[in-house]
């Protein structure tokens, strides 16, 4: 990274990413064309976006490709792959995806936090079935692109996100917040949400970002809290992933721990007594 670009603020990284072609994962490419190759025929839309949901980069590519052809003469906003992909149709989806930058295996700290946008996809997926006036897609879209900001600077700038890290694991920040702040001045979130606004995405799709203005945002939020603290596998990580049940119980009332552990597919199944365990106490903490 040029050293000029080391003192950006929020607004310049987000300016400049707005003209950056943003990579897809090279898996994305290799499972669309072994599909096709079994299949004999081209995906279906259905089929498409499922891959899409596997890949964040991806996913921010393909919405942010719909808004920019979008027809005025649509009065409602592209807010799941699914419909993305059917507004530019298989073709131009295919030609996108084939088209774009691949991210390089040895990437760690991307692959990180890639994995982790999965899972928050995954979860939500799971979770937001639990409440009929939810569209799970959404909240799964909004749950795998919530890390955005960090998935563009490992890709464009990763001594930004590695200088955070040093800041948290050495003690002089105690949380990931704090730590990027210190790192660059200006948080990660900040970053996803300037990125998202500046490429017009829908503004459902920034709401759910933000995490608080409603019960769906609340719900994405914590559905990327629970795949960061499944995906740790320190001791300290079952009683923070078990304040993550209580909270998504809270948003989801109709539903037992039990249900929200199995939406957990990423769980070791030898962690399951344990986490269910420290859900139970602290759940009954909770209740008067």
């Amino acid at each position: 990274m040029d050293s000029w670009k080391s003192r950006w603020g929020v607004g310049q990284w987000a300016a400049y990413f707005e003209h950056q072609a943003l990579p897809v994962m090279r898996r994305s490419k290799l499972l669309m064309v072994q599909l096709e190759s079994a299949e004999g025929e081209l995906l279906s839309p259905r089929d498409l976006s499922d891959i899409v949901l596997q890949d964040p980069l991806l996913c921010l590519c393909l919405l942010r490709e719909a808004e920019r052809r979008k027809s005025h003469r649509l009065d409602h906003e592209t807010t799941t792959a699914l419909a993305a992909i059917m507004q530019l149709g298989v073709d131009e989806f295919r030609t996108l995806l084939l088209s774009s930058p691949e991210i390089e295996d040895d990437n760690r700290g991307l692959l990180k936090v890639e994995a982790r946008a999965r899972a928050s996809a995954q979860i939500a997926q799971a979770w937001a079935t639990g409440r009929m006036d939810l569209n799970p897609e959404e909240v799964a879209v909004a749950a795998l692109l919530a890390g955005a900001g960090d998935l563009l600077l490992w890709v464009y700038a990763d001594e930004i996100p590695r200088k955070a890290e040093v800041e948290l694991s050495s003690g002089r920040a105690q949380r990931s917040a704090q730590a990027q702040m210190q790192a660059c001045g200006f948080t990660f979130k900040q970053l996803t949400l300037l990125c998202a606004e500046r490429w017009k995405l829908p503004a459902l799709v920034i709401q759910l970002l933000r995490g608080s203005e409603s019960l769906r945002a609340q719900l994405t939020r914590t559905c990327s809290n629970a795949a960061r603290h499944v995906l740790d596998d320190s001791e300290s990580s079952i009683l923070a992933l078990a304040s993550d049940l209580v909270e998504a119980i809270k948003l989801i009332p109709n539903v037992n721990l039990e249900w929200l552990v199995d939406g957990l597919v990423m769980l070791p199944e030898d962690r399951r007594p344990a986490l269910l365990a420290a859900a139970h106490e602290l759940l009954g903490a909770s209740q008067p």
